[in-house]
């Protein structure tokens, strides 16, 4: 791979180094790969997206969720909360459906942030996908190891040897997974050939998830008992809503498919369609499913981790059983191929603009991103080998929710603008209904929680909701609409009722935060803030190439020659110093 130009030195004595058309104003955050001798390939259609997006988001939530929700927080009226959970994701995912296709490149939110927000919520996106990424994959594959040890264990063979030597290397101890180093492992020698190669695996194993759930759909609804129906939520309507905040979790993954938009086939139509098609199909699956559980077995006797296989037990189908913990088996590795196949994208897009080194920007001569796989694979792997899930799943999820919190925004930003009179007005009450939403998150946590609240907890909540819905309204009345965000062609996506649905959006994503356990909310905050000091380090590195060139520039004309060419780039100005 050639190092990349910077662009031609002004002949003035004034030193302008090349404007990047994403930079923060000032001229010098650097594109050290814009010019790459092979760029990535677009090859992946509309059925291609929807597979990435489906086989990220159908998992755990259809496998452990249901049966945990049913049982402990919604009762029979399950469906119900991952229905209005499908809803308050669409609002993020509609968001995601627009800038996906007015952004049709690799990053996602990251790209997003980036035009609209600029460096550090670039970063601080960047950092919160790298979660869902690589963090979500890891703690995916840290789960299937887990089951593999508890299926195996439940087929004991007595004291055969061979049968002790099996657990043992299932199950050596320390914390150590062997399945998840070897499902890990066997994601990135896959998607080291390519992702070419890759998406057959994964369209294949994307039928095979969608075919499995709508099997077990189908199979428990065939099993319904009308009593079992019965109450329909006993635990009231605090019990379905708490149960939507866990569904929620279940659909997360679907964004994907705009990390993938820089190898989509004519991106701007098939990005969107890809989204909106995957959360249709992803809560009808859902809702199917969880209304046959909820139906097949009284919600009592509901198992919390092994739903499906302990209800087609519980009613005496032991084939359906199996079927059923085999193919769970079978189709979690899918997730993890899926889940980290994102991550070497937003690697290549973030060394493009400076953030990252250049070693993740490196393509070969068929599109692959080699060397940002196997760096992202092995971190992967080591933490799926030896870190649990129960220390991964607050962080990750809360990452995630500030990623969609970012986008709903951007989305904001992008269509609204503030009054000629009063500048920064829309970022100003922006910033104040994200705030509010995060402290009306945590009252209504305490209010819905305990079983007494004080009078002064109360009005505080109060008055927390009503000013975030006056900001809110404020910010459709006093913040005009963009003349120049007029849709480029007739085929661009736009969100519907802006600023409303992206505001609910973030609303939704800020409360479910604030349900998050205290060490959880604090592991994220402490992420957030070494995101922010990596891009202020990143940014004071910048200024000193960019005094380096201008200083170099200088000297040049002052001894009376000819400016260079080009100036120094980011990479020799590194290795030089």
């Amino acid at each position: 791979m050639t190092q990349t130009d910077y662009g031609s030195v002004p002949s003035s004595g004034e030193c302008n180094p090349l404007r990047q058309p994403n930079d923060d104003g000032n001229g010098y955050v650097i594109n050290i790969a814009h010019e790459n001798e092979h760029e990535l390939h677009r090859h992946l259609t509309l059925f291609d997206l929807v597979s990435v997006g489906v086989g990220a988001t159908v998992g755990s939530g259809v496998f452990v969720l249901v049966g945990l929700i049913a049982h402990s927080q919604a009762g029979p009226s399950v469906s119900i909360s991952w229905l209005i959970a499908g809803v308050a994701a669409t609002a993020s995912g509609i968001c995601y459906a627009e800038l996906g296709g007015r952004f049709p490149s690799a990053g996602s939110s990251y790209v997003y942030a980036k035009e609209t927000m600029g460096d550090y919520a670039a970063v601080i996106a960047g950092a919160c996908l790298t979660l869902e990424y690589t963090g979500s994959a890891s703690a995916v594959a840290r789960s299937w190891g887990d089951k593999v040890v508890e299926y195996v264990k439940s087929h004991e063979a007595g004291d055969e040897s061979w049968y002790q030597v099996l657990t043992f290397f299932l199950d050596p101890g320390f914390g150590i997974s062997t399945c998840a180093f070897l499902v890990s492992l066997g994601a990135v020698l896959l998607l080291h050939d390519g992702v070419k190669e890759s998406k057959f695996v994964t369209n294949f194993f994307s039928m095979l998830n969608v075919s499995l759930v709508f099997f077990m759909a189908a199979m428990s609804l065939v099993l319904v008992k009308r009593e079992n129906m019965t109450p329909l939520a006993p635990f009231g309507a605090g019990g379905i809503v708490r149960g939507a905040t866990s569904s929620f979790f279940g659909y997360i993954g679907f964004d994907e498919i705009c990390c993938m938009s820089g190898e989509a086939i004519n991106p701007s139509k098939n990005v969107p369609r890809a989204i909106c098609i995957t959360l249709l199909i992803v809560t009808t699956l859902y809702c199917a499913a969880s209304l046959g559980l909820a139906g097949m077995v009284p919600y009592q006797y509901i198992s919390e981790s092994s739903g499906f296989p302990e209800g087609f037990r519980y009613r005496g189908y032991y084939w359906v059983a199996e079927i059923t913990a085999l193919g769970e088996l079978t189709v979690l590795p899918l997730v993890v191929l899926v889940t980290i196949m994102a991550q070497p994208r937003l690697n290549y897009t973030m060394a493009m603009d400076g953030v990252l080194p250049s070693v993740f920007a490196e393509v070969d001569e068929d599109g692959n991103l080699k060397p940002g796989i196997k760096i992202a694979g092995a971190i992967m792997i080591i933490i799926a080998t030896a870190v649990p899930f129960s220390y991964l799943d607050d962080l990750i999820s809360s990452g995630i929710l500030v990623a969609f919190t970012i986008t709903d925004s951007s989305v904001i930003l992008v269509r609204r603008e503030s009054p000629h009179g009063n500048p920064y007005l829309l970022e100003r009450m922006l910033a104040a209904f994200l705030i509010l939403s995060l402290l009306s998150g945590f009252l209504l946590r305490n209010c819905l929680s305990t079983g007494v609240t004080g009078h002064a907890v109360r009005a505080m909540t109060l008055f927390s909701c009503l000013g975030t819905l006056f900001i809110g309204n404020r910010i459709r009345t006093h913040c005009p609409k963009k003349k120049s965000c007029s849709a480029p062609n007739v085929d661009l996506f736009l969100t519907p009722f802006v600023p409303i649905l992206p505001l609910c959006g973030c609303f939704v994503n800020l409360y479910l935060i604030a349900q998050l356990e205290i060490t959880g909310l604090a592991a994220i905050f402490g992420y957030i803030g070494l995101a922010i000091l990596f891009c202020y380090l990143n940014k004071r590195r910048q200024h000193e190439w960019h005094r380096s060139n201008c200083m170099q520039v200088e000297n040049t004309i002052r001894n009376g020659n000819e400016p260079p060419e080009r100036m120094i780039s980011m990479q020799d100005y590194q290795d030089g110093n």
